[in-house]
């Protein structure tokens, strides 16, 4: 017979607990109980009141709340957190708090709050970082553009003893904490708005956008993001204040162009988001045959406006066919997403070199595009190997100022074990653009697999410095570094991003899993893996990877073995 006593609602449930509670209940007691009195009085209370919710439990460090709607919830659990980072305490007694959220039916027996999704909540507050938050899908689906704070999506996970994934999200994102201003004169190019009409114009505007900041990378003396963390913006209505706060800059280029009967037309303007005004704004019309000489003016106009004077970086190798062009710049983004993806900017770059053979970029993309293929898709080392070794010493020869061709030369280098050759093309890469984001993510790998963590990290995080928003590559990287540090639990965060996540690095979360004793997860990511990435064996990748420090290939082989992954 059923209690009908028991009511069931739907809430939005909070659950803070407090970081490391034990350690500081055994290093000072009274101090500790103190603290959280004060932090319960102070902190947790007030912003549970103005927010209208309920402490239903409180559990020593532990608090469950109540509140009869997730806007509230989120808001009141963003107070508790900035006011709790905020309180000062002598030495190591701050209290810090990890904080999670989910929203679903709970019952109510009268003196308690129960049911499956208060115990979701609980499990949440675990994968919350200390002062952070987690909360589920069903929480960021109500708050989503209700809440100005921005949650980073952190994809899937199971949690301790459920048996089902819990889609989960997270603040702050670890990778875009508080980003200061560079020294030097920094700067965002948007991705310009394609004016004409017409979506096929889309990837010229495209490459524009990406030549432009390609050049003012170039530039010395100047702080450039790259062009992935831009293109998050992408056809978004944007406050270039926030934009500037979000990278970590002081200028932002915002513009639209537009391509019609042989000729190209641009409208742009540079904008000081400290002093909150415009520092130049100017229209630029030219054929389709000057768009590159169009590209050099803008540049020295932001260039001036900048530092103050006119700097002329190196000249790079133009394509003269704008065919080639069009197909180089479509196949800029798909190489590196998926194998099919990956053969589809093949057949691109191809028909681009037919066009014109002597396209520096499009030989140094297709030399990446077949290292890629053998090393990371499973496709057959001959004559793949060769090829990526040929046609990335072409580009280089082609041009010898493009510091993207250097950078790919630099990579592949490394893979062909020609370790001096490498470090050398890689330092020519940074002398010709010490803001070419992709050459330190790559330096990154190639240091961790020397053996040289400490260096790896502070590679990939220089990396991730100037590409906040990166592909999922530099994600790679980084876990990898964290793995190789021992650091499993980071690792496993940066590996279970939805923005890596599903994508090669599988593998690495597979391991980092396996290391933290989490083995049937850590069973269940290898066989996913293997359904994308059929031909890996841990005998292929020991055999292509430039591994050079027997601890650091040791430590990873043991995270592939005991995650399963096969030998042979």
């Amino acid at each position: 017979m059923a209690d009908h006593s028991l009511q069931r609602r739907l809430a939005a449930i909070v659950v803070a607990d407090v970081v490391g509670y034990s350690r500081l209940m055994e290093a000072d007691e009274a101090a500790t109980l103190a603290n959280l009195r004060e932090l319960r009085s102070g902190v947790i209370e007030p912003a549970v009141m103005r927010h209208h919710g309920r402490i239903f439990k409180v559990m020593g460090d532990g608090f469950l709340i109540e509140f009869g709607s997730a806007v509230e919830a989120v808001a009141a659990a963003l107070e508790m957190q900035r006011a709790a980072t905020a309180v000062e305490a002598s030495g190591d007694r701050r209290l810090l708090l990890r904080v999670g959220v989910n929203l679903g039916d709970v019952i109510d027996d009268g003196s308690d709050v129960l049911g499956d999704d208060v115990n979701v909540a609980a499990r949440l507050q675990t994968q919350a970082a200390p002062g952070g938050i987690c909360i589920s899908a069903n929480v960021h689906g109500e708050i989503d553009g209700k809440i100005s704070d921005r949650f980073f999506d952190a994809g899937e996970r199971y949690l301790k003893n459920l048996t089902r994934p819990v889609h989960v999200w997270h603040w702050p994102d670890a990778l875009q904490s508080i980003l200061p201003l560079p020294e030097c004169p920094s700067i965002a190019v948007l991705p310009f708005t394609n004016m004409s009409g017409d979506e096929a114009d889309a990837p010229f505007v495209d490459g524009l956008t990406e030549d432009l900041i390609t050049d003012l990378s170039r530039t010395a003396g100047l702080f450039v993001i790259a062009r992935n963390s831009v293109y998050v913006y992408k056809g978004k209505p944007v406050d270039v204040r926030l934009v500037a706060q979000e990278l970590g800059v002081r200028y932002v280029l915002e513009g639209s162009a537009r391509r019609a009967m042989g000729r190209v037309r641009i409208n742009a303007q540079l904008v000081d988001t400290l002093a909150g005004q415009h520092l130049w704004a100017d229209r630029f019309d030219r054929t389709v045959e000057d768009v590159f000489e169009l590209q050099d003016e803008v540049n020295a106009k932001i260039v001036e406006a900048l530092v103050g004077r006119l700097t002329i970086p190196t000249p790079r190798n133009r394509p003269k066919n704008f065919e080639a062009y069009d197909l180089c710049v479509r196949a800029r983004l798909l190489t590196e997403e998926s194998p099919q993806t990956e053969r589809e900017a093949y057949m691109l770059l191809q028909r681009a070199v037919e066009l014109e053979p002597s396209y520096a970029e499009a030989l140094g993309l297709l030399a990446y595009n077949r290292w890629l293929a053998w090393t990371h898709f499973g496709e057959p080392e001959d004559p793949n190997r060769r090829m990526a070794a040929t046609f990335a010493q072409k580009a280089v020869d082609l041009d010898p100022n493009d510091a993207g061709c250097r950078y790919v030369l630099g990579t592949i280098l490394a893979y062909e074990r020609r370790w001096e050759e490498s470090e050398a093309a890689f330092a020519k890469a940074l002398e010709l653009d010490p803001n070419h984001a992709d050459t330190w993510a790559a330096m990154s790998d190639m240091s961790v697999l020397d053996g040289r963590v400490a260096d790896g990290l502070a590679q990939i995080e220089k990396a991730l410095r100037l590409n906040p928003y990166p592909a999922c590559w530099y994600l790679c990287h980084l876990g990898q570094a964290q793995y190789a540090a021992h650091d499993y639990e980071a690792a496993a965060a940066t590996l279970r991003r939805k923005d890596t996540y599903r994508t090669n690095s599988r593998k690495f979360l597979a391991a980092t899993l396996a290391q933290l004793g989490h083995r049937e997860e850590a069973r269940r990511e290898a066989e996913l893996f293997l359904i994308a990435h059929p031909h890996f064996t841990i005998g292929h990748w020991l055999s292509s990877q430039p591994l050079r420090d027997a601890s650091v290939r040791d430590h990873f082989v043991d995270g592939f073995r005991k995650a399963g992954l096969p030998e042979m």
